[in-house]
């Protein structure tokens, strides 16, 4: 294997491309998400895992005062240990668990009545937002910049 054949793979040019398949939207009581990732490759590449997240994004506030949050509401290990050729197409399908964390205003909001008024008022007054991702990442054994995807999808 040549010098910029070892460069190319540190950087992922022509390695393993990760492509995640999830539905568009899912409950947030069912808890459990199913999901399929396409790997195909233009050179021999080595994966060792795959790891699959659900991540919230949470932001308050606006402006200079505006703050991010992230949380990881699910992950799953996929173990990997084997290789993928130039031209193969590898699938694997996946099942997420994953919980959904409540903000002070949510459970105030769920409570309908006064106290849902309240933590209606409560999220519109600190600009809350949430934002849904599910990431799923390669870990190749010779890139130093693992392949990955990320899709959004809406909580219901």
């Amino acid at each position: 294997m040549g010098f910029f054949q070892n460069v190319k793979n540190k950087l992922g040019i022509g390695g393993v491309s990760v492509s995640l398949q999830v539905p568009g939207q899912a409950s947030k009581s069912d808890n459990n998400l199913s999901g399929t990732i396409t790997l195909t490759t233009k050179s021999e590449q080595e994966v060792k895992m795959i790891t699959v997240k659900m991540i919230e994004e949470y932001t308050t506030g606006s402006g200079n005062d505006k703050k991010h949050k992230e949380f990881e509401l699910g992950v799953v290990n996929i173990p990997g240990e084997f290789t993928i050729a130039p031209g193969d197409l590898k699938e694997i399908s996946f099942q997420l668990s994953y919980s959904v964390i409540k903000s002070n205003s949510d459970e105030l909001k769920e409570k309908g009545g006064v106290m849902g008024a309240l933590g209606s008022l409560s999220a519109f007054a600190s600009n809350e937002k949430s934002a849904y991702f599910i990431t799923a990442v390669a870990d190749v054994k010779s890139a130093a910049l693992d392949p990955f995807d990320k899709k959004e999808i809406r909580l219901v």
